[in-house]
């Protein structure tokens, strides 16, 4: 068993431009109470060369683990089997730790954590220190992660830290043969049901959004990955307690559904008549998305 307090993991695919980034600010890190586990989601490139020289220098604990390209999620499925610490957070692959940020989460947890809280959410900065959307609302100490948007309409990214074994008691991420993609989201929103997370307004990633990233081209990933979307939306729709994420949801699941070529997803659908209700603007939606795709958007 792993007497580290903390697993830093980062998912990989082809990124070792920028994996070089994410070491050296690891290296720089004023508490060494963590590993690295790094999941290479079946790079061609140099990749595995540089982690091999990385764990040679055994100046950071490091554990490498290589799998076939499935995803993001399929990455994070691999990670979450093989997490041995208390608490775990993600790093991407083009992102990197601010010098104190391993001391900060280690000192936050144990001054405030408890089994009460699936874990804690801190902030994202870019490069240059600005906060990525809005800081945590002054006194407020908790919240879901699904709350903090819909409830105290909070906006960016945010980087949350889990409790290992938290995380890992709800299901993986489903894999869709052929598709790469299934949001993250999901397996949090399950923990919200469950769990509040503490908050701290403490920057803890600082974040480069990359032209090959997930964050970006979405037209792309819901094009080459509809019945991954088509999951995601379902689950959605019955979770959030916004009437127009609702409708949003709706609409989207029946775009998706149409791309997949689903003759079922009505009958499937969780919310059948407001399904019906967004055939049409379903039926809009995938036809710019598919008209997108004919101008080069997505592949350009």
């Amino acid at each position: 068993m792993n007497n580290k307090a903390l697993t830093v993991f980062t998912p990989a695919y082809n990124r070792s431009y920028t994996l070089l980034r994410t070491y050296e600010s690891l290296l720089c890190q004023t508490c060494n109470d963590f590993e690295w586990l790094i999941i290479d989601d079946g790079s061609t490139d140099n990749t595995r060369e540089l982690v091999d020289a990385w764990s040679q220098e055994g100046k950071v604990s490091i554990r490498y683990i290589y799998q076939e390209n499935q995803g993001m999620h399929g990455a994070h499925n691999t990670a979450y089997k093989n997490i041995e610490t208390p608490l775990n957070v993600c790093i991407d692959s083009d992102d990197y730790m601010p010098d104190d940020a391993v001391e900060k989460i280690i000192k936050f947890w144990k001054e405030k954590g408890s089994d009460r809280y699936a874990g804690f959410m801190g902030l994202d900065i870019s490069q240059d220190g600005r906060v990525i959307g809005a800081r945590f609302p002054e006194g407020l100490k908790e919240s879901t992660l699904r709350g903090y948007y819909e409830d105290y309409h909070g906006s960016g990214d945010k980087k949350i830290v889990y409790r290992t074994d938290v995380i890992t008691k709800y299901p993986e991420y489903p894999i869709f043969p052929g598709e790469k993609y299934v949001g993250l989201a999901y397996k949090y929103n399950l923990i919200d049901e469950d769990y509040p997370l503490l908050l701290l307004n403490e920057p803890l990633v600082v974040v480069e959004y990359q032209d090959d990233g997930s964050s970006r081209g979405m037209w792309r990933q819901y094009w080459n990955n509809p019945k991954g979307f088509a999951f995601i939306r379902k689950f959605d729709m019955l979770q959030t307690h916004s009437w127009k994420r609702k409708l949003m949801d709706n609409i989207h699941y029946v775009s998706h559904s149409i791309r997949s070529q689903n003759k079922a997803f009505i009958k499937e659908s969780p919310m059948c008549f407001l399904t019906i209700l967004c055939l049409l603007p379903g039926r809009i939606l995938y036809m710019v998305n598919k008209r997108k795709v004919k101008r080069g958007t997505l592949y350009g």
